[in-house]
């Protein structure tokens, strides 16, 4: 890690660092022959522009592959606007080489720069730009590095030679509002699905995404501090209205086309796509409603689509990362809530138990899957918030968790696995940012043996969080408490009480990891306690506890916060009678229900980007959720807020981006219109030209001090 320069508080350096993120090492891939891992990474802490890097496995040697300076002859990055949505969509904040594909041999490495096609040579060094039609998004090499496949903002899907010869269109859009070759925006935004094609794995034919967002109702978004600018069009997929329409294609490369058949009607949603060498293509697909999925296997032949596999929940499905896939000998590999536990299955035997909590399949090899996982039972939890690294054998056997001198890691942020070779993240609550280590796989199944250790450019905070960890009430809600640095309780007494949550769906906050907690801990060290606590619907603690909130946002996830409070003020110095709440996103809206809901326990609240009003919130999370606003308009009347505006009795501060097309301002005007019109007062902090993410350096800065003088004033500190 680089050091911090002497002039920096705690919120300036938070802001330019985008959250200690720049210089760290990210987005690996490990080629399939284990003699080299890709990195991103930028020069130094201060630098936003990502480098593209090799490591040798053999010697621990890192080595520069591409440099966007170099290769832009200094100029500026000139992003279009579908690249900039497509990184909101991401929270990509960072510059220079965001993202990069390699081929099978992991070889060929092809990136975009201001809209232009890139390739680097992992082996040789050597760069190049290919012609191509741009501005360009997501290039890929075939499995044999000859060609490049790539999608533009003009809706195509094209191919372009390695050796920079013969760029080609292999589909065009046919319409105003087709694309191909693009994953629409509730698959970007919801499913965590970035890609639009797939290349077959002897590099021949490709599936793609074709999406027509012309059903999409369309929102505007204006700039009123530039009333000169024309408004921006949205095509925005609000709860119960239309998606966009997905169809998957397979495209040979010599202009052949063929539908991909499947019953699209039943199931509209297109959530994983997977394409290897151990059988037929895979999908993975949604009914609206996300209460069915099915696993379709895929003659690419013909088009034509067989179930492998149905799987039905009251309460709704996940999707997760690295699966569906294949073993090499043909066994499907899936992640499975349907024994009660979520499970990892292989073939037809579910291969762990209720002692696990699966979060994702990391790789899967001839002999064992790689997985991160949780404790699925308080006996097996003994802390909150870690997640490590395992691998099993396909019979269930073989059980062993990844670790360094006989020590597991419990808080890995990332792993990537291939020949042989672990990429790891670990994070620990009382170091820094993490360690990426590089390690080569033993035959008894425990990675001991370390490579080498990728280095961190990343600027080490100006102070340091001490979380406690807890787990609070009857409900073991997971929690981390903060106090001020320097704290007597024999001096100092009671301490107001700041409830900093997210408090909902995939966003768990208690992790046993340093960074993620140093906000908290500098609102701790402007005078409070600070209290984090994951409720039911947070990640990490079992399909029962994540699914207790359906069709209930308003009751579950408020409830929890309120009982994590009460338990934690009969251990820590906690002042009940001075506690206010603060939030962004699903944590803002959580901060305008408690103070709307509960002015007996909470007295001030900060909400950031809410969502106010559920019918305003895209479909796929939305219905998942709370179900078809048509069918269950009690349901969205209960959960939205503005139902609620004539109880506000608290002083109440709600912040929005004007910019944000992910939560649109929307939804704080229609809450504010509804307290103006019960007679509340509150105050509303409209930020200019900012989106969800809020990654301008001076807002980001200057929203942390506002909050917190805002609480102050408030409670009368």
């Amino acid at each position: 890690m680089t050091s911090h320069t002497p002039a920096d508080t705690f919120p300036r350096q938070y802001a330019r660092t985008l959250r200690y993120t720049v210089g760290a090492p990210r987005s690996f891939t490990v080629a399939p022959d284990g003699s080299r891992v890709a990195f991103l990474r930028s020069k130094s802490g201060s630098d936003r522009a990502n480098l593209l890097w090799t490591l040798d496995t053999a010697t621990g040697e890192e080595r520069i592959a591409a440099d966007p300076a170099a290769l832009l002859g200094g100029g500026e990055e000139d992003l279009s606007p579908a690249e900039k949505a497509r990184r909101e969509r991401s929270r990509e904040g960072s510059a220079g080489i965001v993202g990069y594909a390699l081929d099978g041999a992991g070889r060929l490495a092809a990136f975009a720069l201001s809209g232009r096609l890139f390739t680097a040579d992992l082996v040789t060094g050597a760069t190049a730009e290919l012609p191509a039609k741009g501005p360009l998004l997501d290039p890929r090499p075939a499995p044999d590095g000859s060609v490049v496949a790539y999608a533009n903002t003009a809706g195509e899907l094209r191919l372009s030679r390695a050796d920079g010869t013969g760029d080609r269109a292999l589909a065009e859009p046919d319409g105003p509002n087709v694309t191909w070759g693009q994953a629409e925006f509730i698959a970007q935004e919801e499913m965590s699905r970035s890609r639009g094609f797939w290349w077959s794995p002897d590099g021949d034919r490709l599936l793609a995404e074709r999406a027509d967002d012309s059903p999409v109702r369309r929102w505007w978004i204006a700039d009123p501090a530039n009333p000169g600018s024309a408004p921006a069009e949205v095509a925005y997929p609000a709860a119960g209205t239309p998606n966009a329409e997905v169809t998957l294609w397979v495209l040979d490369l010599h202009g052949g086309r063929t539908e991909v058949v499947w019953d699209r009607t039943a199931f509209p949603y297109l959530a994983r796509v997977h394409w290897s060498a151990g059988g037929a293509p895979l999908l993975l697909v949604q009914s609206r409603d996300q209460r069915a999925q099915r696993i379709l296997g895929l003659d690419p032949a013909t088009g034509a689509t067989e179930v492998l596999h149905e799987e039905r929940d009251d309460a709704w499905l996940e999707v997760f990362d690295g699966v569906p896939a294949w073993t090499p000998d043909g066994k499907l590999v899936r992640i499975s809530d349907e024994s009660g536990a979520r499970a990892l299955v292989v073939g037809d035997q579910t291969v762990t138990g209720a002692d696990l909590h699966l979060r994702s399949v990391v790789a899967v090899t001839d002999e064992e899957v790689f997985f991160t996982a949780s404790g699925g039972t308080e006996e097996t939890d003994p802390e909150p918030g870690w997640i490590a690294v395992g691998r099993i054998g396909h019979d269930g056997k073989r059980l062993a968790w990844e670790s360094s001198n006989g020590r597991p890691f419990t808080s890995v942020t990332s792993a990537v696995h291939a020949g042989g070779i672990t990429v790891r993240a670990t994070a620990e609550p009382d170091l820094p940012g993490s360690l990426v280590q590089v390690a080569r796989d033993l035959p008894e199944g425990v990675v001991v043996d370390d490579v080498a250790v990728i280095a961190s450019h990343a600027e080490t905070p100006v102070l340091t969080a001490r979380p406690v960890f807890r787990f609070a009430g009857a409900r073991r809600i997971p929690a981390a408490v903060f106090l001020p640095t320097g704290y007597d309780r024999e001096r100092d007494g009671l301490l107001p009480v700041l409830m900093d949550p997210y408090g909902g769906p995939h966003g768990q906050r208690v992790v046993q990891a340093h960074n993620p907690h140093l906000n908290s801990q500098w609102f701790a060290d402007q005078g409070f306690a600070v209290v984090v606590a994951d409720g039911r619907g947070t990640p990490g603690r079992g399909p029962a506890w994540e699914k207790s909130i359906a069709f209930d946002f308003a009751g579950a996830t408020l409830d929890d916060q309120v009982e994590a409070l009460q338990a934690l003020a009969e251990e820590f110095p906690l002042d009940l009678g001075r506690v206010a709440i603060r939030g962004w996103s699903y944590g803002g809206y959580l901060s305008a229900l408690a103070v709307l809901r509960r002015p007996d326990v909470f007295h001030v609240g900060i909400a950031g980007a809410p969502v106010t009003d559920w019918e305003l919130y895209d479909t796929h999370y939305t219905e998942r959720y709370l179900g078809d606003p048509a069918e269950r308009p009690e349901v969205y009347a209960a959960n939205s807020l503005g139902g609620y505006a004539a109880g506000l009795e608290r002083p109440l501060m709600i912040i929005h981006g004007l910019a944000d097309d992910n939560v649109v301002a929307a939804h704080t005007l229609r809450l504010s219109s509804a307290l103006l019109a019960a007679g509340r007062p509150h105050t509303v902090l409209p930020l200019s030209g900012v989106t969800h993410m809020t990654p301008q350096e001076e807002v980001a800065e200057n929203l942390l001090l506002l909050q917190v003088d805002f609480v102050k004033r408030s409670l009368g500190i």
